[in-house]
């Protein structure tokens, strides 16, 4: 097997030039890198957005939920004063208002009901399915339908800046909240309209945009391996879980199926079916185990076969635990 095409696991934390599709870009990087089978990304961007688009390989796509259900965080700017069919600055006008009137405290008070749990209705223009087809397909054909608001959290708006029509705001969001409608709802809100002039996604998870990588630099690396010097391991993701090294017999039980006790100091403060990730004495990340309090058992939720020892592994003295049993 050529060697540049060997398997991989890990994440590449690419960062997506407005234009492309996220679907695009993930066809690019298998090319590039050769890697065919078990590579997928962590989370669509819109084609008009840049940013974070974490890329996982081999193993790494067992963990895309990390992915999808981490918290991200967008820079958007907001035109106000014109709504437009997609929310954003590629659908035709449907109206425009004035924002002559609009004061910094106004959009301060606007943004109020929009922070926290809030129900969002989901744009037109979005690829959530209904009876088959993509949102966006019926959109383009002129159907309109009646999407059901559903519920998304938004813990922080900060604005930036504030130069009527143009408004620059700092979002933190839950999973499936769409910066479209926030864009084009406040804007609602104002009375005067608005809709999505440009969106960064500055950080998915862990993976920020200060230490992404440009498609250039995997493009560099075509035909050869130094693409890998990129890649992120497998457990990255699942840095906010508390780490324990098993013994080889406890191995052996994980790699069947089968539960495992740990000495009790372990669990003492282990919420039950709370997650840890779980290493090989050689430091291999082995799998997540969940802890089933009332029982004292650790049992496994995803197991691993990973050749290469991981940097975070815990050892003797660090973050984690290192028992033998």
């Amino acid at each position: 097997m050529d060697k540049a095409k060997a398997p991989v696991n890990g994440f590449l934390n690419l960062y997506k030039v407005s234009g492309p599709t996220s679907m695009g870009v993930l066809r690019q990087v298998k090319r590039l890198t050769g890697q065919k089978k078990r590579v997928g990304h962590g989370g669509t961007l819109d084609p008009l957005a840049e940013g974070v688009l974490p890329i996982c390989f081999g193993q790494a796509t067992r963990l895309m939920e990390h992915l999808v259900e981490s918290e991200k965080q967008y820079r958007m700017e907001v035109h106000l004063g014109v709504t437009t069919s997609t929310y954003d600055g590629e659908g035709e006008v449907n109206k425009r208002g004035d924002t002559s009137g609009l004061d910094r405290d106004d959009i301060e008070e606007a943004i109020k009901p929009f922070l926290g749990s809030i129900y969002q209705t989901p744009p037109m223009y979005s690829a959530i399915k209904r009876d088959g087809k993509r949102l966006y397909e019926l959109a383009r054909e002129g159907v309109e339908v009646e999407r059901q608001p559903r519920k998304v959290e938004i813990p922080r708006i900060e604005i930036l800046e504030f130069d009527p029509p143009s408004l620059v705001l700092d979002v933190d969001s839950g999973r499936g909240a769409y910066m479209r409608s926030l864009a084009h709802d406040l804007g609602e809100a104002q009375g005067c309209g608005g809709y999505l002039r440009n969106l960064v996604r500055l950080r998915s998870g862990k993976f920020t945009a200060e230490d992404a990588i440009s498609i250039e630099k995997v493009q560099e690396s075509d035909g050869t391996e130094n693409w890998k010097e990129y890649l992120h391991p497998v457990d990255f993701v699942l840095l906010s879980m508390k780490g324990v090294s098993v013994s080889k017999a406890a191995e052996r039980y994980i790699r069947s199926g089968r539960p495992i006790s740990l000495p009790p100091h372990i669990g003492a403060y282990a919420g039950y079916m709370e997650r840890y990730r779980a290493y090989t004495m050689d430091g291999r990340l082995l799998a997540i185990i969940s802890y089933n309090k009332p029982i004292n058992q650790w049992q496994p939720y995803k197991v691993f076969s990973l050749d290469t020892p991981s940097p975070y592994a815990p050892g003797e003295g660090g973050d984690g635990f290192r028992p033998h049993i």
